[in-house]
């Protein structure tokens, strides 16, 4: 039995990203996404204009006139959601935990795809694959698959983005979309996330926060490392103390910044102070160009 307030909270994500997706999502998800190809439709007579490298030889001979072959996108796909639910995702200094922003991220995604009559799955992990949920249609499907995010208790605290990524890499036969949400806050996966970007089209989400940059001067502050519990005792007033912290963020930055790139992946940054919807869009908008 869900909770009442949790209950609310899935209620109001499902509104709230079923209407970015009618009115912002739906159209740009289709284009950025294409099909795996073209497949035959019909044929119908030449009309000015039309291409002459399309005409059908055979069926115009046949029926002693010019006729064209017609071809559609094959457009079903499957979109596979990996999500970290390691111990960092639980933070946030703003409006929402990381965790919650994935769910809302998840949730416009989800709605996407099968607006777009594709297959949608989920895989929950930390240092360990904590829950698969296979590809499957439909909205009741993707309301399941948000209530999971909300609701699983992870098991371990630590995180493992390669083992994620090896049993994506088992379990998807066919190519998919596989979407990778995590603050990285982890090594040793670029060769596995390379690997699986290589069959499959990978997009990387990045969740940052304000307060893993840079620490507010406010004295003596004792700082916990969600992932092992371990605390740290920081003198924020101290100037070389704040500069340590936020020379020790940008070398994470530049170290997660280089992993991705060489791994060849589309990467969106968001922002647990700022709204997710400019970033999402610019990534689709960026994505169709290229196109």
């Amino acid at each position: 039995m869900i909770p009442r307030e949790l209950f609310r909270k899935i209620r109001h994500v499902e509104i709230r990203t079923k209407g970015l997706v009618n009115n912002v999502f739906g159209g740009e998800y289709h284009s950025a996404f294409r099909g795996r190809g073209i497949e035959f439709s019909e044929v119908r007579p030449y009309q000015i204009g039309d291409d002459v490298r399309a005409i059908d030889w055979n069926v115009s001979a046949r029926m002693g006139e010019t006729y064209i072959k017609l071809f559609e996108e094959e457009r079903e796909q499957t979109l596979l959601l990996m999500v970290d639910i390691s111990g960092s995702e639980d933070f946030g200094s703003g409006g929402a935990a990381k965790r919650e922003l994935a769910a809302e991220l998840c949730a416009v995604l989800g709605f996407s795809a099968i607006r777009n009559n594709d297959k949608v799955g989920l895989q929950l992990f930390s240092d360990r694959v904590e829950r698969f949920v296979p590809p499957k249609k439909g909205r009741r499907h993707v309301l399941r698959l948000v209530r999971d995010l909300f609701v699983h208790e992870p098991q371990s605290r630590g995180t493992s983005i390669k083992v994620a990524l090896d049993h994506a890499l088992h379990v998807l036969h066919r190519r998919a979309i596989v979407v990778l949400v995590s603050d990285f806050l982890d090594g040793g996966y670029t060769k596995a996330l390379r690997t699986l970007a290589q069959r499959h089209d990978v997009v990387a989400i990045r969740l940052l926060d304000p307060r893993e940059e840079e620490l507010p001067k406010v004295g003596l502050l004792t700082l916990t490392d969600a992932e092992t519990g371990r605390p740290v005792l920081v003198d924020t007033s101290s100037r070389q103390a704040r500069e340590a912290f936020v020379q020790h963020a940008a070398d994470r930055e530049t170290a997660v910044r280089s992993a991705l790139r060489r791994a060849r992946v589309d990467t969106i940054t968001v922002r647990t102070d700022r709204d997710y919807v400019e970033p999402l869009v610019a990534f689709f908008k960026r994505r169709n160009r290229e196109r």
